[in-house]
């Protein structure tokens, strides 16, 4: 049954609006009529007026909060049409070009002034237009979503693509996890929270009432990640699970028929859902040891817990896996994996089998076929792990997320996922990354040099 949640954007952006035009109050008279929804082209010039006096800076703090207020009011008041203008706008207009980079750089040649002056002068008008937001009540959040649709906007304006990632370093700044709070989840939190909980849950959905309680159960622990500037908005979900030993299989995990267990039993704690919140914080580094900090907070509360590991999906696997197998044909394959397969099919050999084995409806529940593909893929996505691109970053977005954290690749697990999505993204199969705390800084530094760090048997898998 489907959970009967109204929209959590409407009611943010309401909640933005309604700051700013309590904010606002006194700037209107100085910045004039409103804007028109559409931001049709004579209202353009009235805009930059608005974009100009905010940059001038002109009063104290309160005048400079009321003009950011009431230009923030100004942009949630139009339609998608206009934001877009307003948008393109911003980004054309006061970004920073490579010629007016270097009229400031020999600006300040000429000058006296210290370095620190030279990087003040050389920050885009529009990033230091929205540095007023932060003193601004819901401006953290304002920017953050500002930012959302400058990433779509930026997928055919190089310029908004631009101040996209000029912000980047601002948000980064702001959003250290150093600076967030973290908050356990329960059943008791309110609706509104529950609510974002399904919203939010990018890995494994949540499917009904049933489904939800089971994953706030006393053998569950969920936590969020606030920052004191967006108390109502969650930037990220960690769920886990309590559990005895190394979970294989998200299905059983899930399973919200299975009988609750005793989380005073538990000695391993599976992290099996890490969700971002927010759109407009797409690329940005919460700083390293996000899940330590989970995983320091649980060995606390649960002395028993001694070991600490995701369940975790392999999102570019089953991509990697056909690119190699239709690049390299049998060259992806060793001499024993082409023999192995000669029993399950009938004319086609080597990697023309695999896929044609892949091909198969339900191919996992023939046992002849997942005995002769089991090796195959799993030695294949040893390598995909433990490999690196030209920046000594892990090919998977995922990998990358928690090596970055002082993980190590602990794991394979075969068939772990046989869900739609699992065998969509990896065949099904998943991983387990393992966080051994008294390890997390040695391994986040080795991976900060390009060294993937994975157990015995995973690099015996890949055969390294």
């Amino acid at each position: 049954m489907a959970l009967p949640f109204s929209n959590t954007a409407g009611r943010t952006i309401e909640r933005l609006r309604t700051a700013f035009i309590e904010t606002a109050r006194g700037a209107r008279e100085a910045v004039g009529a409103p804007l028109r929804p559409d931001l049709p082209d004579d209202d353009i010039p009235r805009l930059r007026n608005r974009i100009d006096a905010c940059l001038e800076g002109k009063g104290g703090e309160t005048a400079r909060r009321a003009r950011a207020a009431e230009l923030g009011q100004a942009y949630l008041s139009l339609s998608p049409a206009g934001r877009r203008k307003f948008l393109l706008t911003l980004a054309n207009e006061y970004g920073l070009s490579r010629e007016a980079a270097m009229a400031e750089v020999e600006r300040w040649r000429t000058t006296k002034a210290p370095p620190r002056e030279l990087a003040r002068w050389l920050e885009p008008p529009a990033i230091r237009l929205l540095r007023e937001f932060v003193g601004v009540p819901q401006g953290v959040k304002f920017v953050v979503d500002l930012r959302a649709e400058l990433l779509t906007l930026g997928k055919t304006d190089a310029a908004a693509r631009t101040l996209s990632d000029d912000l980047r370093p601002l948000l980064g700044a702001w959003f250290d996890v150093g600076f967030l709070d973290l908050v356990r989840i329960d059943w008791r939190a309110s609706a509104a929270l529950l609510e974002k909980l399904v919203a939010y849950e990018a890995v494994h959905a949540i499917r009904s009432w049933r489904d939800l309680k089971n994953r706030l159960d006393s053998d569950r622990r969920c936590f969020a990640f606030f920052h004191p500037r967006m108390p109502d908005e969650p930037l990220i979900f960690v769920e886990v699970a309590l559990v005895d030993g190394m979970a294989g299989n998200v299905q059983r995990l899930l399973d919200a028929k299975a009988e609750t267990s005793d989380a005073k039993h538990a000695n391993t704690a599976i992290f099996y859902s890490i969700s971002n919140c927010q759109q407009g914080l797409a690329g940005i580094s919460f700083g390293n040891f996000l899940i330590k900090r989970v995983a320091e907070q649980l060995a606390r509360d649960l002395p028993n817990i001694r070991d600490f590991a995701t369940l975790s999906p392999i999102p570019g696997l089953r991509r990697h896996i056909d690119e190699r197998l239709k690049t390299e044909g049998d060259e992806a394959l060793t001499q024993g994996e082409i023999a192995s397969l000669v029993p399950v099919t009938d004319k086609a050999t080597g990697a023309a089998a695999v896929r044609q084995l892949l091909d198969r409806p339900v191919w996992w529940e023939v046992p002849a076929i997942d005995k002769a593909l089991r090796p195959i893929l799993t030695r294949m996505a040893a390598r995909y792990l433990t490999g690196t691109d030209a920046r000594g970053r892990a090919l998977d977005r995922v990998a990358h997320f928690h090596l970055g954290n002082g993980a190590i690749v602990e794991r394979l697990n075969w068939l772990g996922d046989t869900s739609g999505n699992g065998l969509k993204q990896s065949y099904g199969m998943m991983v387990n990354y393992r966080y051994k705390l008294g390890e997390v800084d040695a391994n986040h530094a080795a991976y900060s040099t390009g060294k993937v760090v994975a157990s015995r048997d995973v690099r015996a898998a890949a055969r390294i």
